[in-house]
This record gives structure tokens, C-alpha cells and sequence, in this order.
């Protein structure tokens, strides 16, 4: 099965390692299921595959010593390596060696599986903020932060934001997936604050996809001189009327753009992927506090059920985090 021929290429066959290439073998212990896993399903994900990509699991062999048998790991899937999918009992990964190892962040020990499976979109939503911090050249501390969308990403970026020192909110298209927040304990209340026009310093558009709508309510929430920042997916030419950016362009590139909305200065800004260093991030906010992730949990099912699954969560709306045992 092969899903990409950009960025890492995932084959659910047995590997063949190049001379010279490191391998590592993993045990997967938990896997999540992302909404992107969906978009592939569905066909509607641009970019390269990375089909089952958040899990935990434990090196069961290893030709390179920076990743002994018995080191617990998660799963970068941004670095360029060859690997297997994590929809399995276990998972390959070979290519350079500092590569693999990026590719396989170390977890730390005595944390539980159902968090640590978090580690990737946690990943996903410190980038955005240390985007969100290069963009405007100054740290998130008292900054007015608001998410549009409030899946299993805004959470998180939501989450870390206040974490990070600002005064954050999270708002969604539909009441129930903030009543869901609210009902599991995930988020205080005031994240769900009302917030008026023009009071944002940062708007980050957090949806599966970055609606126009969605993005002109960004821009109506914004701060004359304020940053929108791009995380949702976007696709080739993408542009908003009366917006002169490439929203696909400025996304992927994570750059950041002047522009002007409805006579407004604004700046528009991408986030694309993740770092070592955002694992890191990711990590030890999962450590520290847990940034409420287990409470989105709000379903496992075996492996051997994960195509219905699958296909299942593709074409109905399902709020929280699936998880999938081996």
C-alpha cells in the first residue's frame, strides 16, 4: 500500500532497509485515531500520508544505539524516513540515523498510554503557538489568544496557549462539542468566554478545514495589526475574496503575510508540521499536567475493527478522541 511519494513513505509490507540505513522495530501499545487518518480515508487530505501516526509503543529491535529494545517512544511523522503504518501490532521505521530517531521521540517513563498518545497533536499545537510567537516576534504572555474549532486540536492549542501564559478562548461553529468540554471537565469556563470584535491578538483557525467562513470570522474577531494563523487544512489556490493572500501558500510555508481585510491591517500566518523541540514541548505538558487530554477519550475499539471504524467515523460526527489497542 503505498500513500505518498512525498515526505515519508509508509508500505504496510516488510521492510527493506538500504545499506548503510538503520532500523527500528516498535511494539505499538495505543494508537489515536486523527481526524487527517479520516481525510485519507475519504481522499480529501492534501500533502503526504501519514496514515496512523499517532501512537506509544516500545522498541522491540533496533540497529542503532540511540534507540535500544525496551525504550518506550512516539511517532514523528514529519522527518524522512521510510516507516510501516501505526494501525498495526507493530511498526517499522528505517533511514538515516538521526532521522529515525527524530521520528521516534522518547517518552518519558511511568506516564500513562492514554496520554502519551496525545503526544503527537500536543506536538502538533505547540508548533502552532511557537509559530503564533515567530509571526508577531513576541512571546503569547497576557496576549488575547482565540481558537476557532473545538475538536481535539483547538483543545490543545487552547490548552497549551494558557499554559504559555495567555488569555485564551475557544469557540466553535456548533454548541456541542464546547458542551461536550464542558460536561468532561477539559476546559475551565472562562475558555469559552463571549469575545467581541476586534479585541484578538491572535485568531487561530483551528477547524479540520479552513472555511471561509470561518476565516472571515477570524478576521472580524482580530485586533487591527493582529495575526490569523492558519492550521486547519487548506489546498492548492485557496483564497478569500477581499483577502489578498495564497492561503495554501502561506499555510504550508508557514509564512506570515501583511495584508488588509474590510480596510483593517492584519497579518496572516501558517503552521504547518512539527520539531524535535515541539515534541519536547508536547511532552512535558503532557508530564506536568496532562492538559486534560484523557478526558477526551471517549472511545477504544480492538485493531481488528479499525476499517469499519474507519469508515464509520468518516461519514458521521463523532466528538473526542478514538482510540485503537493492538
Amino acid at each position: 500500500m503505498h500513500l505518498s511519494t512525498a515526505g515519508p513513505v509508509l508500505s504496510a509490507g516488510p521492510p527493506v532497509r538500504p545499506e548503510g540505513a538503520h532500523g527500528v522495530l516498535v511494539r505499538t501499545e495505543l494508537m489515536g485515531v486523527c481526524r487527517s487518518d479520516l481525510k485519507e480515508v475519504t481522499g480529501t487530505r492534501g500533502g503526504p500520508g501519514q496514515f496512523g501516526h499517532e501512537l506509544v509503543g516500545e522498541v522491540v529491535d533496533s540497529t542503532t544505539a540511540r534507540l535500544p529494545p525496551g525504550t518506550r517512544v512516539c511517532l514523528d511523522p514529519n522527518p524522512p524516513v521510510r516507516r510501516g503504518t501505526g494501525f498495526a501490532e507493530q511498526l517499522w521505521v528505517c533511514g538515516e540515523e538521526d532521522a529515525v530517531a527524530r521520528a521516534l521521540p522518547v517518552a518519558p517513563p511511568g506516564v500513562a498510554a492514554r496520554r502519551l498518545v496525545f503526544a503527537e497533536p500536543a506536538a502538533c499545537a505547540a508548533h502552532c503557538l511557537t509559530s503564533a510567537v515567530r509571526h508577531r516576534g513576541a512571546d503569547l504572555r497576557g496576549a488575547a489568544v482565540c481558537v476557532l474549532g473545538a475538536g481535539v486540536a483547538g483543545v490543545l492549542i487552547a490548552a497549551l496557549a494558557r499554559r504559555a501564559g495567555a488569555v485564551a478562548s475557544l469557540r466553535n461553529r456548533t454548541p456541542d462539542r464546547l458542551d461536550f468540554l464542558r460536561d468532561n471537565g477539559v476546559l475551565p469556563e472562562e475558555v469559552s468566554r463571549t469575545v467581541a470584535p476586534d479585541s484578538q491578538d491572535v485568531v487561530v483557525v483551528a477547524a479540520s478545514f479552513v472555511f471561509p467562513d470561518l476565516l472571515e470570522e477570524a478576521l472580524r474577531l482580530l485586533r487591527p495589526g493582529g495575526l490569523v494563523l492558519l492550521y486547519g487544512g487548506t489546498r492548492a489556490g485557496d483564497r478569500l475574496p477581499g483577502l489578498d493572500c495564497d492561503l495554501d501558500g502561506v499555510r504550508r510555508g508557514e509564512r506570515a503575510v501583511p495584508a488588509r481585510w474590510r480596510g483593517k491591517p492584519v497579518v496572516v500566518g501558517g503552521s504547518y508540521g512539527t520539531s524535535t523541540a515541539d515534541f519536547a514541548l508536547a511532552l512535558e505538558a503532557l508530564v506536568d499536567d496532562g492538559l486534560g487530554v484523557e478526558r477526551l477519550v471517549t472511545r477504544a475499539v480492538d485493531l481488528a475493527d479499525l476499517p469499519d471504524v474507519l469508515r464509520e467515523l468518516a461519514v458521521t460526527r463523532h466528538l473526542g478522541k478514538v482510540l485503537v489497542t493492538p
